[in-house]
């Protein structure tokens, strides 16, 4: 039986040790190396991993360009990026960067088990809380010839219109909430669903966003709603 080739990356000694310990009980997977760093990981020649199962919390490391550099590095392996509280509009972005499949660190073992076997396979896994979500048909936008939704047919509410012209604008959600009267939490709300509307991936998009439907022609009616 051909095993499934895994390299853990993980920088908490505990948690590393203890995931380490369940791959390998299992007869179908092979932990070809465990490390704390993917520094460290890809230092390590001749692993030939076939799923690279990563932590989205290593310290003073920008999990994004982690996940860029494992696939610059290792582009014949998957990606599983592991969490605790995935935020939807992050997620899109760690979808564009490569990532096949995501899992809770409070999932169960055959969840967690279940994710590895699917993604080796082939398949794309989200978090079971977005499945079926609108988020789950962008990502499926996403990853189907770079497809995305027709930004006519997008409503948006007077307060999501507020923020993505602040955010054309430069302003941090910290600077739209005191310009606005919002709780940053709440902008930061308001920021995810513009994401998950327009199916964009960064801040930067909706800025440009912003400033092609400014140079846009008018037309009949409004298809926003208040």
């Amino acid at each position: 039986m051909k095993k499934i080739r895994v390299l853990l990356i993980e920088d908490n000694r505990l948690l590393r040790e203890g995931l380490a310990a369940m791959l390998i009980e299992q007869r179908d997977i092979a932990l070809v190396a465990s490390a704390g760093s993917a520094e460290t990981a890809v230092k390590r020649k001749g692993l030939q991993p076939n799923i690279i199962l990563l932590d989205l919390g290593l310290r003073s490391q920008n999990s994004l360009r982690v996940v860029e550099s494992l696939k610059r590095h290792i582009p014949s392996a998957r990606i599983i990026v592991m969490d605790l509280a995935p935020v939807q509009s992050e997620l899109f972005e760690y979808v564009g960067a490569g990532v096949d499949g995501f899992v809770l660190k409070d999932a169960t073992l055959d969840d967690f088990l279940s994710t590895i076997r699917t993604v080796a396979q082939g398949g794309k896994v989200l978090p079971t809380s977005l499945a079926g979500s609108l988020f789950s048909q962008i990502v499926d936008q996403a990853t189907s010839k770079g497809k995305r939704i027709p930004t006519t047919l997008v409503r948006m509410t007077s307060r999501e219109r507020e923020v993505i012209d602040l955010i054309a604008e430069g302003l941090s959600n910290k600077e739209i909430a005191k310009r606005l009267y919002l709780a940053t939490d709440t902008v930061k709300g308001h920021v995810h669903n513009i994401l998950e509307k327009l199916a964009l991936h960064t801040r930067l998009e909706v800025a440009s966003y912003a400033h092609a439907r400014r140079t846009e022609k008018p037309t009949r009616g409004n298809k926003d709603s208040a």
